[in-house]
């Protein structure tokens, strides 16, 4: 449908509209969310163009397109690059809706989470704390949003090798999805699949290989078989049958991964090269 709806926009209203713009956007994040970055770039890089010439880069639309292409840009692997636009956006947002605004706090958010993927921990808890302080003040303590934040200061104690803290505070955010989003939730499943990886730091291989399987099935039927996420499930349930001296298994599971990110991200996205390691 969001298709129809830009080929009917870009017809009447012509290509640099702001409505022909908006759905530029929402068919980059729709490609975003199927795991088709290529494809979500390309789009999200005509929507901030068009945006940036036609309402100005302060606008929130524009900040909006900034912080879009930055997220596509790290599941790409493109961490530096990523990170300098949600610099961008959060210092635009900062200014332009002031430092409690949802999404001054979102930016804050995604600029905590560049930083983690570049071994910026330190910083990245910072502001991953001041991102849960300010949701929780703002949209309340069992907001999708917030919960996020909580399983992202999960994520940076685990970098920092604060394993019992991290399984706490991911057990904590998995609940609270369960309750809020239900079992099935993309966002459930990642604290499903985050707390599988704690388990396993932590050489509790049988209940991390549940919280795999759990994770696993639940991507499959969510997301389909070839989403990133449901790759990453596979080759986190290899590592996890390796350690449990699973040869056999495990060598499969890392072989579907493998070439199922050859094939959706391809060969030299560190995710792909992740799986090629480790086979």
């Amino acid at each position: 449908m969001n298709r129809r709806a830009l080929e009917g926009y870009e017809k009447v209203l012509g290509p640099d509209h702001p409505s022909t713009l908006t759905s530029v956007n929402i068919r980059a994040r729709l490609l975003e969310i199927q795991g088709k970055y290529d494809e979500s770039e390309m789009m999200n890089r005509r929507a901030l163009e068009g945006r940036d010439k036609v309402l100005g880069p302060d606008h929130p639309d524009t900040l909006t397109s900034l912080s879009s292409l930055a997220i596509t840009l790290e599941s790409q692997g493109k961490f530096a690059e990523s990170e300098t636009m949600k610099r961008r956006a959060f210092e635009g947002r900062e200014r332009v809706l002031g430092p409690d605004h949802p999404d001054t706090l979102s930016s804050l958010n995604n600029l905590a989470i560049a930083l983690q993927y570049q071994g910026k921990y330190g910083e990245s808890q910072t502001m991953h704390q001041r991102a849960l302080e300010g949701r929780e003040k703002v949209l309340g303590p069992d907001h999708p949003d917030t919960l996020s934040s909580l399983n992202n200061i999960a994520i940076a104690l685990h970098y920092q090798g604060k394993y019992g803290e991290s399984e706490t505070m991911l057990q904590r955010t998995l609940e609270r999805r369960e309750n809020v989003l239900g079992p099935d939730h993309p966002y459930t499943l990642t604290s499903l699949s985050n707390l599988a990886v704690m388990l396993e730091y932590q050489g509790k291989y049988g209940e991390s290989a549940t919280m795999d399987r759990r994770a696993l099935e639940g991507r499959e039927k969510v997301l389909g078989l070839d989403h990133p996420d449901t790759l990453t499930s596979l080759n986190n349930l290899a590592i996890t049958l390796r350690y449990q001296e699973k040869y056999d298994e495990s060598e499969t599971m890392y072989r579907r991964a493998l070439e199922g990110r050859d094939k959706v991200l391809g060969p030299d996205h560190p995710d792909t090269l992740s799986s090629l390691r480790d086979l």
